[in-house]
């Protein structure tokens, strides 16, 4: 059966608002709310007298929820389509971050934080298989997967910022959840407004053969090493950036949550950096890449160590560049070993990946509570370790 070329609208150099703003959009909304509440951890703790383990499973929470849906959402996306599911996945997302708002114990902000989880994975998963069906007869699925990675950066910065900065202003974190449920609204809205409809989806409901492949992948040493690689990659960003919130909030950097929020402008050096990941990758190799940029997110987290501001900024500068890094290693090599399946690949992956940042979550408030900012640095250089061991153990460059 032929395929009808994309009408002229569809050109993304010509239309109002061009495809590839919408893209870095969605990304933006997808990524607004997994780590916001990181920058106001230190008031969660004052409000509901929780230890530092206890506040970090409200950042937990979430990333659990992305992880054990993203293997499945993709099955469900090729029955629906793309641009429904991606639509009702972001406004379902507005229900359970502005009732974070309203939670009355830790407990309920867990919850409901848990459910913000479960909606993301329609908007993650969905929006790279719009881009790969809808942008590989224009040549430009690269441009569009690079405003969407960009959008997830900035969207993972400004949930902070915002949330710090609201919440500096007004004294009431409520309020910055609540703005980000509006945010989250308007986004949904304009995606459904603008966002051109699919012209390349064709249904697969053909679940059965989902499993079958799934069962071949369990099988692949190489796509399972990569999965545990990027286990320990979350681990270590989810552990560092949770907690040294807790570190900087206390003597002697006293930092509100505005300056918290401020600190995690690092993260937009990783843009900058990320791209030499593919420079490194073709000179040293997959392990090699890997191994180089563990080890200086290693040196970064030392640094952390020293009681000045500045040095702490460059060693979460070093240490989040480094991690980034090492992601873009771990999904470059997975990519490698992957011939068939890409999607549900990818979709045990990203289980493995926000698995690990969940558990991150646990284990550094853990170390924490028991040996302070020290235990957490500990805790992450082991995690760092480990995935050093399993890639030279298993990853093989081709």
């Amino acid at each position: 059966m032929s395929v009808t070329p994309p009408p002229a609208h569809r050109n993304i150099a010509e239309t109002p608002f061009p495809t590839r703003i919408i893209i870095w959009l969605v990304g933006l909304f997808a990524f607004l709310n997994v780590y916001s509440i990181q920058a106001i951890l230190p008031m969660l703790m004052e409000d509901f007298q929780a230890t530092p383990a206890e506040a970090g499973h409200a950042v937990g929470a979430t990333v659990l929820g992305v992880a054990l849906l993203s293997p499945f959402i993709g099955m469900l996306s090729d029955a629906w389509g793309r641009k429904r599911m991606l639509v009702i996945s972001m406004l379902l997302l507005c229900i359970p971050t502005a009732a974070c708002g309203f939670s009355r114990s830790l407990n309920e902000l867990v919850f409901w934080r848990f459910l913000q989880g479960l909606a993301i994975p329609g908007i993650t998963v969905v929006v790279m298989a719009y881009i790969s069906e809808e942008y590989q007869h224009h040549g430009s699925v690269a441009k569009m997967m690079s405003s969407y990675i960009s959008g997830s950066v900035c969207g993972g910065y400004l949930g902070r910022f915002i949330t710090g900065h609201i919440s500096t202003l007004t004294g009431d974190w409520r309020e910055a959840l609540w703005t980000l449920a509006v945010l989250n609204l308007i986004g949904a809205l304009f995606v459904a407004a603008r966002l051109p409809a699919s012209e390349y989806f064709v249904p697969n409901r053909a679940i059965g053969a989902g499993f079958v492949q799934l069962g071949r992948h369990l099988r692949n040493r190489g796509l399972l090493a990569a999965c545990a690689v990027g286990f320990c990659v979350l681990f270590a960003l989810v552990g560092t950036f949770t907690f040294v919130n807790v570190l900087l909030a206390k003597p002697p950097f006293n930092l509100s949550p505005a300056g918290l929020a401020n600190v995690f402008s690092v993260y937009l050096v990783g843009i900058v950096i990320t791209p030499l990941a593919s420079k490194l990758m073709a000179r040293f190799g997959y392990l090699g890449t890997l191994s180089i940029a563990l080890a200086f997110a290693m040196t970064g987290l030392v640094l952390t160590l020293v009681q000045s501001l500045a040095v702490v900024v460059i060693g979460l500068t070093l240490a989040s560049s480094s991690i980034f890094v090492a992601q873009s290693t771990a999904i470059s090599f997975l990519a490698q070993q992957v011939r068939t399946g890409r999607s549900l690949a990818s979709g045990l992956y990203n289980l493995s990946y926000y698995l690990g940042g969940a558990v991150g979550a646990s284990a550094c408030g853990f170390a924490y509570m028991h040996m302070a900012w020290a235990g957490t640095v500990a805790c992450v250089i082991m995690a760092q370790c480990l995935a050093a061991l399993i890639a030279w153990s298993f990853w093989r460059n081709p």
